[in-house]
């Protein structure tokens, strides 16, 4: 299998605090990655540092062979990034911000606007293509960031709950395009809260807390080794959070008035 991402020793500190403590990963053509872990865990960071967003980094990142460190940038156009909190330039058009985002992947402004129309035709929000996105609901503005993410073709798609807002049927969609695309040979880290969607799409999950990765493979090779029958029971017994209950039951308590 060929190697898209390699990482080697990578640690990142802001100020004092250390974020990643010596992550080592290889990410393959094809996969699907579940990559996930509590809130600080690193998991933005780790990604933040390969889309070259934030650096000052110690140790390696390779993608698609070459250090990031030596390159000119030119590896960012092979890849789609949905974050989790989208900054959508609301006084443009879905049109205007689609269009714009393909230029800086370096597509001709002509092939931008028919896929993009096309794309949105496809997920049912079309008809808005040239509304401005100040109009839009959460759902139609999830859709156009997943536009955006993928209307180059990049080779590595990064998901941060890409699901967000979405109805049924477009999670049904999108659940069965990224199976599509893994099956094309591209590769995707997908990152969530919700447990049972990393469960049933990810052929490879990866667990980081603390800064370093604490879980790595199949869901069914992590059930094996953990004795735990979901994804949530290996979450939390390796996190270390076994509180839920009991907080669930101080809520109550609280807002009837105990």
């Amino acid at each position: 299998m060929e190697k898209i991402i390699e990482i080697r020793n990578l640690t990142k500190s802001f100020g004092s605090k250390s974020v990643l403590k010596g992550i080592n990963l290889d990410i393959y053509r094809g996969n699907i990655i579940g990559y996930i872990g509590p809130n600080g865990a690193g998991k933005s960071t780790t990604v933040k540092l390969i889309l070259g967003l934030i650096d000052g980094y110690d140790g390696e990142i390779k993608i698609f062979g070459e250090e990031i460190k030596n390159t000119n940038g030119n590896y960012k156009k092979k890849i789609g990034y949905v974050p989790e909190v989208a900054d959508l330039y609301e006084s443009l058009s879905a049109r205007e911000y689609l269009t714009f985002i393909g230029q800086l992947y370096g597509m001709e402004y002509d092939e931008i606007d028919n896929k993009a129309k096309r794309l949105m035709d496809v997920l049912g929000i079309g008809d808005a293509y040239n509304s401005r996105l100040s109009s839009y609901s959460k759902g139609m503005r999830q859709k156009v960031m997943i536009i955006s993410s993928i209307i180059h073709n990049p080779d590595i798609l990064f998901l941060d709950e890409p699901l967000s807002g979405l109805d049924a049927n477009s999670v049904m969609i999108i659940k069965e395009l990224l199976a599509e695309f893994a099956a094309k040979g591209k590769t995707i880290f997908y990152s969530s809260h919700i447990m049972e969607v990393v469960e049933k799409i990810s052929d490879r999950i990866i667990l980081i807390d603390k800064g370093v990765i604490v879980a790595d493979g199949t869901f069914e090779e992590l059930k094996h080794s953990h004795n735990e029958g979901s994804l949530e029971s290996i979450f939390n017994e390796l996190t270390g959070f076994d509180m839920h209950k009991q907080l669930a039951e101080r809520i109550i308590s609280i807002v009837e008035g105990e």
